[in-house]
C-alpha cells in the first residue's frame, strides 16, 4: 500500500467516523425521547463510579469529553430531577452526583428504547463484526496513549453475565436477528 493510499483511507475513515457519530447522536436522541444519547451514556458512568461517588471529572473521563460538557449533561439531568448534586465532603471544589429514584425510572425506560435502537443500528453486524469494531475503536481511541475507559465496557463478556443482562434487555434480544454468516 502506498502512503497516498493510506492517507486517502485515513481521511475517509475520519470523515466517516464523524458523520456516523453525528447521525447516531441525532437518531438516538429522537428514539430515546426524554433523555439524549449523551445523557443516557452519562448514567452508567455515575452508576459505576468508585465508592458510589461520581464527580464531574469522573463522568468527563468515562465519556471521553470535557468537564464543561459533562457539567452541562449533569445540569440538564439535575433540572429534570434525575440526579442529585451535593458538595463533596472530601474535596470542596468537587460535587458528588447520585441518581434519584425518578432518574432510575427514566433510565430503565430509556434503556429499553436504547436496546431497540442498538438492535436497529447493528442489525447487519454478526457478533464477530461487533467484536472487531469494538477492538478497532479501542485501538483508535488510544492513539494518544490514553486507554478507553467505558464503565461496564470490559473486553470480554462471560456467559453468566450475558444471561443476567439479557433478562433485562429482552427487547434487544427479540429485535436483533443475527445476520447470515459468510458461510450461509
Amino acid at each position: 500500500m502506498s502512503v497516498a493510499q493510506d492517507l486517502f483511507y485515513a481521511q475517509c475513515t475520519l470523515s466517516a467516523l464523524f458523520s456516523a457519530s453525528n447521525k447516531l447522536q441525532m437518531q438516538g436522541d429522537k428514539s430515546l425521547g426524554d433523555l439524549t444519547i449523551r445523557q443516557m451514556l452519562a448514567i452508567p458512568a455515575i452508576i459505576h463510579a468508585p465508592d458510589g461517588k461520581a464527580t464531574i471529572n469522573h463522568i468527563a473521563r468515562s465519556m471521553g469529553t470535557t468537564k464543561q460538557s459533562a457539567k452541562q449533561i449533569v445540569d440538564a439531568l439535575a433540572r429534570k430531577n434525575y440526579l442529585s448534586v451535593a458538595p463533596s465532603q472530601s474535596d470542596k471544589r468537587a460535587v458528588n452526583i447520585t441518581i434519584t429514584e425518578e432518574g432510575k425510572r427514566a433510565f430503565r425506560l430509556c434503556s429499553e428504547r436504547t436496546d431497540e435502537f442498538l438492535a436497529d443500528i447493528f442489525a447487519e453486524f454478526a457478533t464477530k463484526d461487533l467484536e472487531t469494531l469494538w477492538s478497532l475503536l479501542k485501538k483508535l481511541y488510544r492513539f494518544d496513549g490514553i486507554e478507553l475507559d467505558i464503565p461496564g465496557g470490559q473486553s470480554t463478556h462471560s456467559v453468566s453475565e450475558s444471561d443476567i443482562m439479557l433478562q433485562h434487555h429482552q427487547k434487544f434480544a427479540q429485535k436483533r436477528v443475527a445476520p447470515p454468516t459468510k458461510e450461509d
